[in-house]
C-alpha cells in the first residue's frame, strides 16, 4: 500500500480545507479564464468511441465533465484525487450532470495508481502535478496506465516570460490571491499556490522529465502570456 509522506499529507489536509470554496475561488482567482484553459486541454484529448479516460487530481471534477462534454457517449471517464473533501465536493456535482452515468470517482494518489496497466485511451491532469510529491512516479503510472499510443495531457501553471507581464503576475500572485482566498477560504493555502507554481520547473524542464517517465512526441502550448501551459506526451506502441 503507497504511504504518503509527511509533504503529501500536508497537501491533502490543505486541499480538504479549500474543497467546499474551491470552485467559487477557481473561477472568482481566474477571471473565468481556467474554464477556456481546460477546454484546450481536454481538446488535445484523441478519444475513440467506447475508450476510456482518466482524470488525475480530478478535485471536484471540472476536466472530468469536460471530457464527457466532448467525447462520444460511449466514453467512460474517472476522476481520481487523493483529496476525499475535493470528491465528496465533486460527487453532487457530476450527479447532477448529464454525464453520471459516464464517470465514476476513485480515491487514490498520482503516484500509485488502483488501475490495470494499458487500460485508459488518455489521460488528463489539471492543475494537479505541481502538487505531486514524487513527480517522476506519478508521470510513470500515468505512462503505466495509458494504452500504447494514448495521450497524457497536462494543464499546469507556468511563468510568464515577458518582464512587464510577469512583474504584474507575480504582484497579483503573491499579494492579491493569497488576501482574497484568506477572506473567502484559508490565506495559508493561498500562499501555497503561488510558492508552488514559483518553484515548478520551466517547460523544457518539464517536458525533460515527462521523457525520462517515457513519454515520446512531447510538445507545449503556452496559454494567456504564458500564465499556463499544456503538455501533451503520448505512450509509444
Amino acid at each position: 500500500m503507497f504511504k504518503l509522506s509527511d509533504k503529501g499529507r500536508g497537501i491533502r489536509e490543505m486541499f480538504d480545507t479549500i474543497a467546499p470554496r474551491y470552485d467559487l475561488l477557481n473561477r472568482l482567482l481566474s477571471l473565468g479564464i481556467d474554464r477556456r484553459w481546460r477546454t484546450f486541454a481536454v481538446s488535445q484529448l484523441q478519444i475513440p468511441e467506447n475508450g476510456k479516460v482518466l482524470d488525475v487530481a480530478t478535485g471536484t471534477g471540472d476536466v472530468a465533465l469536460e471530457v464527457a462534454a466532448r467525447t462520444h457517449d460511449s466514453v467512460q471517464i474517472v476522476g481520481e484525487d487523493f483529496t476525499q473533501g475535493m470528491l465528496l465536493h465533486g460527487k453532487p456535482k457530476i450527479a447532477a450532470s448529464r454525464f453520471a452515468h459516464r464517470i465514476v470517482l476513485v480515491n487514490a494518489p498520482c503516484e500509485a495508481m488502483p488501475h490495470p496497466a494499458a487500460l485508459f485511451d488518455g489521460v488528463t491532469i489539471a492543475f494537479g502535478i505541481r502538487n505531486v510529491v514524487d513527480r517522476l512516479a506519478g508521470l510513470q503510472e500515468m505512462v503505466r496506465v495509458l494504452k500504447p499510443g494514448g495521450r497524457a495531457v497536462i494543464l499546469e501553471f507556468s511563468n510568464p516570460r515577458s518582464r512587464a507581464f510577469k512583474a504584474l503576475y507575480y504582484f497579483y500572485f503573491r499579494k492579491i490571491l493569497p488576501f482574497i482566498g484568506g477572506v473567502l477560504s484559508k490565506k495559508s493555502a493561498y500562499q501555497y499556490l503561488p510558492d508552488s507554481v514559483l518553484e515548478f520547473p520551466d517547460q523544457e524542464t518539464f517536458k525533460a522529465l515527462m521523457a525520462q517517465a517515457g513519454f515520446t512526441d512531447l510538445r507545449h502550448v503556452d496559454l494567456t502570456f504564458g500564465i499556463a501551459t499544456v503538455y501533451v506526451g503520448v505512450k509509444p506502441g
